[in-house]
Parts: structure tokens; sequence; C-alpha cells
């Protein structure tokens, strides 16, 4: 079975911790949904798409997600760029 754009994005930039009360909100998870895109050299979906395929895999309340890998360090340096 192929995996979608959106099940690879899961795998390689985010990690899920059922026991964590984290959560990664909406802005958060598609800026790194598109950090890890520009990374990757593909093309963003819209917001609306996004949403629209996460709904069916994660919970969007309390996902127990976090960024991790290469996604992660560039969404956090462009979200704060004094830190470079």
């Amino acid at each position: 079975m192929a995996h979608s754009q959106f099940d690879k994005f899961l795998q390689e930039a985010t990690q899920c911790d059922r026991e964590s009360d984290s959560t990664l909100d909406r802005d958060p998870l598609y800026g790194l949904y598109t950090s890890w895109c520009l990374l990757n050299q593909r093309a963003p979906r819209t917001e609306s798409a996004f949403w629209a395929a996460m709904q069916k895999r994660i919970d969007p309340g309390t996902n127990g997600l976090r960024m991790k890998g290469p996604a992660a360090a560039d969404y956090i340096l462009a979200s704060y760029p004094g830190l470079v």
C-alpha cells in the first residue's frame, strides 16, 4: 500500500507520546508540515486539504504529537529567527 504525503510527513516529522499531555496545535503542526514539504521538495497542500487529511489520522485535541527531525529544526529556526 502506498503511503500518502501526509502519512510520510507524520512518520518522518512527528513522534507520538500517548502518555504525554503534550499536543501540537493547529498552527505549529501545519507549519511543521510546510517545513517538511520544503525540505523534501514537495508542494504543500492547502491548509484545508491538510486538515481534512489529518482528521482521519490524528486526534485534533490531545494528539500527543511532538516534532522531530530536520523539519522540526527548520520550523523552529524559521519561527524564531533571533535564534540564529
